[in-house]
């Protein structure tokens, strides 16, 4: 790495850990960027990944999508260009060296304008049409992606230049290694396209009976086609999609609206309660008694921890 890479590595690291003050997620004065901060190695955790851009600049996180893992640390990006539920991990982090990343979500509504503006010619198929990848930082994303930052201290800035900022990110993602995910997103009726409007219907109704014919004919395919391509970009059949979906909802009713397992789970769609159970247990590797109850003690555990550095301090 040359000096000048160290050196903006160091300024992310720096605006990163004083803004973040400590452990957690945070969200910033700029929308759809979010800094995070851990000192330790963390529990597996459920998200829901949107469209966005992920940076480590310290530490490393493992994500799993599917059946695949991805682990990325410094000087890689995640890009995702489609909504994914997933599992995530900080896998590297200490108090000396704390795991500090940020996120921001891209708005794909503003690709087309810029493909537009580039003239580009028809998008050819990628080697993989995944919707979640791990690519190197380029210089070039790594400066605007540390201008982004820098506007979190100038706020009065923030207004005038981050529409600025924001493009170049996304001109240095779409004209990247793995731009074509999100040109291919952005092009109407392609396929990637098609399973777009398919996950934004499953996102917003999984708590229905799902009737995959039904679906199909939604987004404007056939039936093998959206089994074949869903699963290529999601790494999930669609009913998997949805029970992740309803796993990951009814793991958030119980933790933060106290329902217990039987509500939750006939809340997200199911109707049998040891269907759920099983299929908890089998997602999270627990039943959900217990993975709530560690889950629980972990929070506390970690906010006492905080409650006596504070005292000491």
């Amino acid at each position: 790495m040359t000096a000048t890479r160290q050196t903006a590595r160091q300024d992310m690291i720096d605006v990163i850990a004083r803004i973040s003050g400590k452990d957690g997620d945070h969200r910033t004065a700029i929308p759809g960027l979010s800094i995070h901060r851990h000192s330790g190695d963390a529990p597996a955790n459920c998200a829901a990944y949107k469209p966005s851009l992920a940076v480590i600049v310290q530490g490393a996180k493992r994500v799993v999508l599917g059946d695949e893992t991805l682990i990325y640390g410094a000087s890689d990006y995640l890009l995702t260009s489609i909504d994914l539920p997933v599992l995530s991990q900080v896998c590297k982090a200490s108090i000396e060296e704390p795991y500090l990343s940020f996120a921001y979500q891209i708005d794909t509504a503003k690709i087309p304008a810029l493909l537009d503006f580039l003239a580009q010619g028809p998008v050819s198929a990628p080697a993989s049409p995944r919707g979640m990848t791990v690519s190197k930082i380029t210089p070039d994303l790594e400066d605007a992606a540390l201008r982004l930052l820098r506007l979190l201290d100038r706020p009065d800035d923030i207004p005038a230049l981050l529409p600025l900022v924001e493009q170049e990110i996304l001109y240095r993602l779409v004209t990247g290694p793995h731009g074509h995910r999100l040109r291919q997103m952005a092009t109407a009726e392609s396929q990637p396209h098609q399973v777009g409007r398919a996950v934004a219907w499953l996102k917003e109704h999984y708590s229905r009976p799902l009737r995959i014919d039904d679906l199909a004919s939604r987004v404007s395919m056939s039936v093998s086609s959206l089994h074949h391509h869903f699963k290529a970009i999601t790494a999930m059949s669609p009913l998997q999609y949805q029970k992740q979906l309803r796993l990951q909802e009814a793991r958030r009713l119980m933790l933060e609206e106290s329902l217990d397992a039987g509500d939750a789970g006939h809340q997200v769609g199911y109707e049998s309660q040891s269907q759920f159970s099983r299929e908890y247990a089998r997602h999270f590797g627990e039943p959900p008694l217990r993975d709530i109850g560690r889950v629980r003690r972990t929070l506390v555990a970690r906010f006492a921890g905080e409650a006596e550095m504070l005292s000491e301090g």
